[in-house]
Parts: C-alpha cells; structure tokens; sequence
C-alpha cells in the first residue's frame, strides 16, 4: 500500500533509509487547458525547489490530479509520488525532503531566529498570494466567467462540468470566508499582496536571495507566485500589475528563471 507523509503517523526511518527514486513524479493539472492561477502558482514553487535542491522528478499531467491528492479537496497540489510515499502541498514536501537529509537552510547556518523568521515569511507569503489568486479566480466576474469555469470544467462533459464548477466555487468560497477574504474588494485584495510585496522586498534588501546568497524554500515559493502572477494573461491584470510595481521582486524572479529554467546553450 503506498503510505502518504499527510498523515503524521508514519515511520520515519523508512522514509530516510530510501534513497531518492529515478522515477519520481509531480503530479497537476493540465497546463495548456485546465490548471487554475493558484495551482499554477504552487506547481511551479514546488518544481523550483526540487530544482533548488538538485532532485529528479518528472512532471505527470492529468486531468483528475485534484481528486488523486491524498490530502483532501482543499489541498493545494501538486503532489509528489517518492518511491512509496505520496506527499501533497509544497509545505510536506519540503518536510518529506529534508527528512531524507537534504536541507537547503543548511548551508546557510541560520541560526534559530532565523528559521522562525523563514516560517513566518513562508506562511505570511503562501497566505496572502494563495488567497489572492483563489479571490481573483473564482470571486473576480469577468475572470470566473471567461477563464475558471471553463478551464475548471474542461476536464468534464456536459453538464457534469457545471456540477463541478458550483461544487469548487462553493468550496472556495466557504474555504475563503474561514480565512475572512470572502467579503472583501478586489482592491483591498490589491493592497494586500502590495502590502505583502513590500515586506519581501525588505527581506530580501540587496541580496540574491531572501536569507543571502543561496536560495531556500521561501525563495521558490516567492517565484511560484509572482511569476505565475506576471505571465499569466487575465481579463482583470490587477495582481500583476500591483506586483510588477515592485522591480526587486521582478528581477529576483529573472534571476531564479535564468537559474533553473532557462536553457543554457
């Protein structure tokens, strides 16, 4: 039986003892018709930080990646198949990794204020961004009508594809109402992630990377989000366009691209 690390009751020797498997797989949605700003988002800072970390994978696209994830319906994917572990959200993957001895705050020697430091960034970035695309894509009129509920329902014939799309907008909504974004505006949706734009800008001051000169998993979870964020065309930009008012971050996020996602000839 394949076990998964959502589950905290699991041996942990087994998963150290295992080496890292040639065939590991990151499991999402389709890119071309059907994954959605936020999944975007987070598939993409889970592959930076494999590739921070040097880590094969292979990228498995399918249209019921969603209902596959061991960790519920809210779960963010992708999830990564590791030999025989299951592992959804980026936040246990890292743990899964760094249980099999590979760390990418290690090299920097943070001390332990700075690794409380680095959850709180992680947190406060996956909660503002996350919250942001979930509110632009399934609150925004103009981006459910013309992008969501068609990309959402692509995978599904008529009129199994309406079914699902009110089941995952209530879901949203209910699971963004818990977090107390439901009731906002766009705008002050707008001014929170400027608002959390500033605060990384400040972290990350005149160096490469948020802790110095080497990259950590808050890194790729920054470049998930605003890279997906700046090149994903909407019918309502105002995300992008409040991020791109941040030229540190943008040219951060060059950085990383040339780093591991551009091919070098």
């Amino acid at each position: 039986m394949v076990a998964h690390i959502a589950n905290q009751y699991y041996d942990q020797e087994s998963i150290v003892s295992e080496p890292w498997p040639t065939d590991a797989k990151l499991y999402q949605p389709n890119d071309d018709t059907q994954i959605l700003l936020a999944e975007s988002a987070s598939c993409l800072a889970v592959k930076t930080y494999l590739k921070m970390c040097n880590l094969d994978y292979e990228v498995k696209t399918c249209a019921n990646a969603e209902f596959m994830s061991p960790g519920g319906r809210m779960t963010k994917l992708p999830f990564l198949q590791c030999g025989a572990f299951v592992i959804p959200e980026m936040e246990h993957i890292v743990s899964f990794v760094e249980s099999k001895g590979k760390s990418l705050t290690d090299d920097l020697k943070l001390d332990a204020d700075e690794k409380s430091d680095l959850r709180a960034y992680f947190s406060l970035t996956e909660n503002i961004f996350s919250h942001a695309e979930l509110y632009v894509s399934w609150i925004d009129q103009s981006v459910l009508e013309k992008v969501t509920l068609i990309r959402n329902g692509s995978a599904f014939p008529w009129p199994l594809n309406h079914l699902q799309n009110y089941r995952k907008k209530q879901q949203v909504l209910r699971h963004l109402k818990v977090f107390e974004w439901s009731d906002i505006t766009i705008d002050e949706v707008a001014e929170k992630v400027g608002k959390c734009c500033e605060n990384l800008c400040e972290k990350l001051g005149e160096k490469l990377f948020t802790f110095g000169d080497l990259p950590t998993e808050l890194d790729a979870l920054i470049f998930g989000h605003i890279y997906t964020i700046i090149t994903t065309d909407l019918p309502n930009n105002i995300l992008a366009e409040t991020v791109r008012n941040f030229p540190k971050l943008l040219n951060f996020c060059n950085r990383i691209d040339r780093a591991y996602f551009t091919v070098k000839k």
